[in-house]
């Protein structure tokens, strides 16, 4: 018979790594002029029960938003949904699904020290502060300085000279200094001294454009949020001069995901400028098409002919049906060689 050496588990474990703080931490390397942009419809909250459930899809697709620096989301409607006025209590997500989801994604977006300004008590807003944290880069704490925040007009306040500026809270101790005269409760990018300054003296800054953390420093500065009433406006009124030069499509009747990367006719060069992905609903792309006049009068009668690519997400899969938030996550997840190549031209 054998005889078993019983081992001493150990008890302590030494460890090297400091956990105190996140090391994934976002680092700007340079600036970036292109975009990432992702377009899915608001009908998916229709299709879920409680409006705890419609706040938690909500948070799913904003994380996913976040992890993967998305820049743009657009909100359409693929007619799989009624809407209607809200409710008694100005509850939208059984009525006008569409701007729920709206409503919700721009609330968490938007940095906690401006929520309260920003956006009033709504019933749409009821559970969405026990969502998960987004945590973005523009999402700074007040002992964090960065050249760059969101902030917000508090009072004008005027100078010894005569002259009237802003007073802005941009979530530092202190407030900072616009020398421009804006409304109470505007919110406007700022920028401010490369450094904190060693007193705590009042700090001077200026007002640039959303996209400037982006384009002057490589910063993910976030995402902003539209809404469009068809699918064709998605692309009809995109915010880019020239539009989305690159388009891709997401069905289970496209071609697999990993064909786009592939050194064929399929592959996409790092070159494009907007990346648009289009997610469809519970019925597909299909049923956004066949609910947009513009494009039937217009002839389309394949949502492939929409899109520079048409892909599969998940080839093979095996559950009958691939929820539009799990694609969201799956197509952001399988597509991001796509933008880590284009990162690094």
């Amino acid at each position: 018979m054998s005889v078993h050496k019983s081992k001493k588990r150990k008890t302590t474990q030494e460890v090297t790594a400091d956990t105190s703080k996140p090391t994934a931490v976002f680092k700007p390397a340079k600036g970036r002029q292109h975009t990432v942009s992702i377009a899915l419809p608001g009908s998916i909250i229709a299709n879920v029960a409680t409006p705890d459930l419609k706040s938690r899809l909500a948070g799913q697709i904003a994380r996913a938003c976040a992890v993967f620096c998305v820049d743009e989301v657009v909100i359409f409607d693929d007619g799989q949904a009624e809407v209607g006025p809200p409710e008694h209590d100005g509850y939208t997500a059984f009525r006008d699904p569409n701007f729920f989801l709206y409503h919700v994604l721009s609330y968490l977006e938007t940095p906690p020290h401006l929520r309260k300004a920003l956006f009033p008590m709504h019933p749409d807003l009821k559970t969405a502060g026990a969502l998960p944290s987004l945590d973005m880069p523009h999402h700074l704490r007040g002992d964090e300085w960065c050249p760059y925040r969101e902030a917000i007009a508090i009072r004008q306040k005027k100078n010894a000279d005569g002259t009237f500026g802003t007073l802005l809270d941009c979530g530092l101790p202190q407030h900072v200094y616009l020398p421009v005269v804006m409304e109470e409760k505007t919110r406007v990018t700022v920028k401010l001294p490369e450094h904190a300054p060693s007193s705590g003296g009042e700090v001077s800054c200026q007002a640039v454009s959303p996209d400037a953390p982006r384009e002057e420093a490589g910063y993910y500065w976030g995402y902003s949020v539209r809404q469009a009433p068809s699918l064709s406006s998605i692309f009809t009124e995109c915010p880019h001069d020239g539009g989305y030069d690159m388009s891709i499509g997401t069905s289970e009747r496209g071609i697999p995901v990993s064909s786009v990367l592939a050194d064929d006719e399929s592959h996409v060069a790092p070159e494009w400028n907007h990346l648009l992905i289009v997610f469809g609903g519970v019925a597909g792309l299909e049923a956004a098409l066949s609910s947009d006049t513009e494009l039937l009068e217009a002839g389309v009668t394949d949502p492939k002919e929409l899109f520079d690519r048409y892909v599969n997400l998940v080839p093979g899969q095996g559950s009958r049906t691939i929820r539009t938030e799990e694609a969201v996550w799956a197509g952001l997840t399988a597509l991001r060689p796509l933008v880590d190549i284009r990162n690094a031209v």
